[in-house]
């Protein structure tokens, strides 16, 4: 049956847990990372925490590299329009290569006044000091007088919108469960490893990466916040981000938590889930909004099935089907309390995602796409996650899931365990 999650956390803090490993990604616990301190910009220099009362015009500090104006020019040929990869609201993404022969996605920020200096500030603070495989890596910033620039690792395989909303090849289902579970430890990680923990505040498919073998990484802290270090603590903010991924009460109080970002995950699992917008006035009537029209029938095996993006062909496990649109149910639930942790949806995912993972042979295989070697250690790990919330063995009946929302409604969990 399902039960709920009792949250052995304390205040906010870190708990130590299990890692995964691959040969291309490592999750790493860390001690918690303190936030209270952030950095300002002043005469085109960043001051403040990790980066101290002094800062070198040119070289490399707390691990990341200082970068001028001039030397981005030349890696982008002069920020060249053949070389733009993207564009979004804060500024435009060129593809570059360094001095050093590294591909790099180089992210120039519009003058937007002070939002567009905080944004600057908020990428450099987080990314130089929460290290984490399932957040893009930052390689380094420009604060040459005027400019501002962000230099990030290079993911040839573009946003997770593309392949899904504009026509690329479909993504089969293991990979779309392998995205999901990537893009969940990317929150956790946010939620989890600093005090006070971090809001995203924009997560969405345009915002998740993937690399050449098809992991996500989570970009564009630019909006992320600060929360309160208090169990179901909430910080009052003004209203930013994208229609469509809000979650309600943000939306419409301004009052913003770690569940925000919940919601915000359970709106992507549903895109994962049915190649649907989260907005689309084109659709008839009553289809407009994505979670509006899926959350009812979610309730329905024969609607869930109806659900599924049609670019699947019926690959899919309908068990695992059920219990994915299980988990994105309680993610989009219109009461925050009712919605799980970060970590509790990482461990349910992770023997859904293992099991269209690991082959026989010990490899990760994605159809059309390149294999992953998974050491014997590392499907140990999985295999044997102490702190897994689904038994491999049990179908997540969705007759108890929603009992188990019924519940939770009677008696607000923050999180939720195994069939």
């Amino acid at each position: 049956m399902l039960r709920r999650l009792r949250s052995s956390k304390n205040n906010g803090l870190y708990k130590e847990s299990t890692s995964i490993h691959n040969s291309s990604s490592r999750f790493i616990a860390q001690p918690a990372i303190n936030f209270n301190s952030s950095p300002e910009l002043k005469g085109g220099c960043l001051y403040g925490g990790h980066f101290g009362r002094t800062q070198p015009h040119h070289g490399y500090r707390g691990g990341v590299q200082v970068f001028t104006y001039k030397e981005l020019q030349v890696a982008t040929s002069g920020f060249s329009e053949e070389n733009v990869i993207g564009r979004g609201g804060f500024g435009v993404v060129y593809r570059g290569v360094l001095s050093d022969g590294t591909v790099a996605a180089i992210k120039m920020l519009h003058r937007l006044g002070k939002q567009g200096e905080r944004a600057f500030r908020v990428e450099v603070d987080l990314l130089s000091r929460l290290h984490s495989p399932y957040l893009v890596g930052l390689l380094g910033y420009c604060a040459d007088q005027h400019h501002r620039l962000l230099i990030f690792e290079f993911m040839p395989n573009g946003t997770l919108q593309h392949h899904l909303h504009n026509g690329h090849q479909p993504l089969d289902w293991g990979t779309r469960l392998r995205i999901a579970l990537d893009c969940a430890r990317a929150l956790e990680s946010l939620h989890e490893h600093g005090i006070p923990p971090v809001i995203h505040r924009n997560f969405k498919c345009t915002n998740v990466l993937l690399d050449q073998n098809f992991r996500a990484k989570v970009s564009d802290f630019g909006l992320a916040k600060m929360g309160s270090d208090k169990i179901n603590g909430q910080i009052s903010t003004r209203v930013l981000g994208t229609t469509g991924y809000l979650a309600p009460e943000y939306a419409s109080t301004g009052k913003l938590t770690t569940k925000s970002d919940v919601y915000s995950y359970g709106v992507v699992l549903l895109e994962l889930l049915t190649g649907r917008v989260p907005v689309d006035t084109k659709r008839p009537p009553g289809e407009h909004v994505l979670v509006s029209w899926a959350l009812p029938r979610l309730t329905s095996r024969e609607k869930v099935v109806e659900m599924v993006d049609p670019a699947l062909k019926g690959h899919y496990s309908k068990k695992d089907l059920i219990q994915i649109a299980a988990i994105a149910a309680m993610c989009v639930q219109p009461e925050a309390d009712y919605r799980p942790l970060m970590t509790d949806v990482v461990q349910s995912l992770i023997p859904l995602a293992k099991n269209y993972s690991v082959s026989a042979s010990g490899s990760l295989r994605f159809p059309n796409q390149r294999p992953i070697r998974l050491s014997a250690s590392s499907e140990k790990s999985i295999l044997h996650n102490k702190v897994a919330t689904l038994e491999t063995t049990n179908v997540f009946r969705f007759s108890e899931t929603l009992q188990g929302v019924l519940l939770a409604r009677e008696q607000p969990s923050r999180g939720f365990l195994n069939a």
